[in-house]
């Protein structure tokens, strides 16, 4: 009956072990699971190229539009052709008056009665003119202004064209992930109703 015991309780004791043992296995190969599936999801980050900023703006700078091509926000590319081209317009409307003015100031003061002026609609020439030499002068100067404000707006607009491609091809490179964050926190003290207000900065490797 003793060895009987003896069998018995060393097959129980064995039995207890195998089950420990299997028990630690199991916990090992979850171990080894969830490492795994931490390493792969771990995201890899596009390298940050310091001269993308300057690409942009040089590209920009030879054509307008092109920057803005460079960075993919081809929706951008219409509204700074039009602007420029607006620019253009004024600038070469204004330009064209002036000449205008300017040719019949020279002729009124060369003696000639023959400019546009001395005539009306119809191409009949009149005694005196519609419009007076010094209002001619004063038209060059008004024309002469407008034709440089079009000229700097512009090379505004040109200069606008450049800086946008540059801050855009930053922005691009900008952390946005989840990861890394920024945000306020409220805390209420239950114990001596106090609370307290802070900023808290998260970073996950």
């Amino acid at each position: 009956m003793l060895n009987k015991s003896v069998i018995v309780s060393v097959f129980a004791f064995l039995f207890c072990f195998s089950l420990t043992a299997q028990e630690k296995e199991k916990k090992v190969k979850k171990k080894r699971i969830s490492k795994e599936i931490v390493v792969d999801s771990i995201v890899e980050r596009k390298p940050i190229n310091p001269l993308s900023p300057a690409k942009a703006a040089f590209y920009s700078a030879v054509l307008p539009g092109l920057g803005q091509a460079y960075n993919k926000k081809y929706w951008k590319i219409p509204i700074v052709y039009a602007a420029l081209g607006t620019g253009v317009y004024f600038y070469i409307t204004n330009n064209n008056e002036y000449n205008r003015y300017r040719d019949a100031y020279k002729r009124r003061l060369a003696g000639f009665t023959d400019d546009e002026f001395y005539f009306d609609s119809n191409g009949n020439q009149l005694t005196s003119p519609r419009v007076t030499t010094d209002r001619l002068e004063e038209a060059q100067d008004f024309y002469s202004r407008n034709k440089e404000i079009s000229l700097l707006v512009t090379l505004g607009i040109y200069a606008l064209n450049i800086i946008d491609a540059n801050v855009d091809a930053h922005l691009l490179q900008y952390n946005v992930d989840e990861n890394l964050s920024l945000a306020p926190h409220y805390k209420f003290n239950e114990f001596d109703a106090t609370s307290s207000l802070g900023l808290t900065l998260n970073f996950k490797f």
